[in-house]
């Protein structure tokens, strides 16, 4: 096992990283930029050190700067967490030339992870079901035109190198084809510094699915339930619950035999999910895998009694698995709500500051990640999301009434926050019914479209 591990990232998923080395007893050090030099993770790890200045760019982004912290004070691994380097295979790369272990998957899964198109077209190969797309990447509107005509509209233009939701447009017609089709290729350019895109049949009113799995170097592979991911926002995932209120036991059994076999085919490494759409007619397709540890995690270790952080790095330590699906002690029901800065009334307009009162609620059945405190000072520079609220109880209705119960408990002022949103979610009649799809949250937000102009 490691002795040391440098956690190359901030907030609530440094702290869970930390928390995590010290329950195995490994010494953790965190990095932090000259933004961060209050945040609450550098006051938990065992080491500290400044990478750079606030701006992402020359700290959290700046591989050279991760790498040569890590050598300076003798980690002998790397976890990346989630977002900024977690998916980049040249920081993977970098660690391994430099004899740092990166706890995550391999170079090459991160690589086949971020080109959807090689990806597609691995899975149609191994037998998984893919939604029908350009057979390459689209290189001009032309090209595109003819695409769209012949699997018909809906589409949607895709990033190929995109992630997290972004890089997405879709299209009803033609027309918005050829308005939408430029503006997408120098957004992919600026967000992903590749222009490359595709384009992919559109399916209506689905709902996204998610699988985790778990893979060891022997080539072990397992899959550890799903997660509904489908209550989203610009394709931002919002809130997540394990397990799907939406799946039959059958197709429970077949989208999981289908996730195996899909990491299978990339010969997957760690921690990863794969990603589906599922649809009225319970068809389900393959979008994606995500080569690292999720946002949503917590719902999936709840119901499964597994420390997800922890096989990471046990596994990355030459740790075989052992387990399969049908080996967990599976119970009970999960539903986890992001809480974002962001005023849900003003088209979630960002909202940092300084927060003057924080609660923090508790009780049975709740968990809490995250970074904040009374009297820390929100950085302007970062993601919104500041906290994980996750819920857990027996059965699902038992879930959503301790959720419930815990944003009416939970206080963070002057930010504004996603909270008086979400308990309206969990008032809703549809939602507690599990009853939605991907639109489900313009019941809510009537404004949700009107500002990419």
């Amino acid at each position: 096992m490691f002795k040391k591990i440098l956690v190359a990232n901030r907030g609530e998923i440094a702290l869970r990283v930390i928390r995590a080395c010290r329950e195995l007893d490994i010494k953790s050090v965190a990095v932090y930029s000259e933004a961060d030099e209050k945040s609450l993770h550098l006051k938990l790890a065992d080491e500290r050190i400044c990478i750079g200045p606030a701006m992402s760019a020359g700290s959290y982004l700046n591989i050279e700067n991760i790498i040569n912290a890590a050598k300076k004070v003798g980690a002998a691994a790397v976890h990346p967490g989630y977002g900024y380097l977690a998916e980049k295979k040249e920081f993977a790369e970098a660690c391994e030339n430099r004899g740092i272990v990166f706890i995550g998957p391999t170079p090459e899964n991160l690589k086949l992870a971020g080109d959807k198109i090689s990806a597609k077209r691995i899975m149609a190969d191994a037998g998984v079901a893919v939604i029908e797309s350009s057979p390459g990447s689209v290189t001009n509107l032309d090209n595109a035109l003819g695409i769209c005509k012949k699997i018909g509209y809906p589409v949607m233009i895709k990033a190929s190198g995109g992630g997290g939701g972004r890089g997405i447009r879709i299209c009803t017609d033609e027309e918005m084809l050829r308005e939408e089709f430029a503006i997408a290729k120098a957004e992919a350019r600026a967000a992903f510094g590749n222009e490359e895109l595709y384009i992919e049949k559109y399916i209506a009113n689905p709902r996204h699915i998610e699988f985790q799995i778990l893979a060891d170097r022997s080539g072990n592979i397992a899959h550890l339930g799903e997660r509904e991911c489908t209550i989203q926002r610009r394709y931002q995932k919002l809130i997540e619950e394990s397990p799907s209120p939406g799946l039959t036991a059958a197709l429970r059994e077949a989208m999981g035999e289908t996730a195996i076999r899909a990491a299978t085919a990339v010969k997957y490494f760690n921690a990863g999910t794969v990603e589906f759409l599922l649809d009225l007619d319970d068809n389900f397709y393959f979008m994606e895998i995500n080569a690292r540890i999720q946002v949503e995690h917590p719902v999936t270790e709840l119901t499964t009694g597994i420390d997800l952080v922890k096989e990471q790095i046990r596994l990355s330590a030459g740790g075989m698995l052992d387990y399969s699906y049908d080996d967990l002690n599976r119970r009970g029901w999960a539903i986890e709500c992001r809480i974002n800065a962001e005023d849900p009334e003003r088209n979630f307009l960002p909202s940092p500051g300084t927060v003057e009162t924080y609660t923090p609620p508790g009780g049975f059945g709740v968990r809490l990640d995250t970074h904040l405190y009374q009297g820390y000072e929100l950085p302007i520079y970062y993601d919104s999301l500041i906290a994980k609220l996750i819920s857990f109880d027996l059965t699902r209705q038992g879930a959503i009434s301790i959720m419930k119960r815990a944003l009416s408990e939970f206080v963070i002022s002057p930010l504004k926050t996603t909270i008086p949103l979400y308990r309206r979610i969990m008032d809703d009649p549809s939602f507690r019914k599990g009853d939605f799809d991907t639109g489900f949250i313009h019941k809510f937000v009537q404004e949700e479209e009107e500002d990419d102009d």
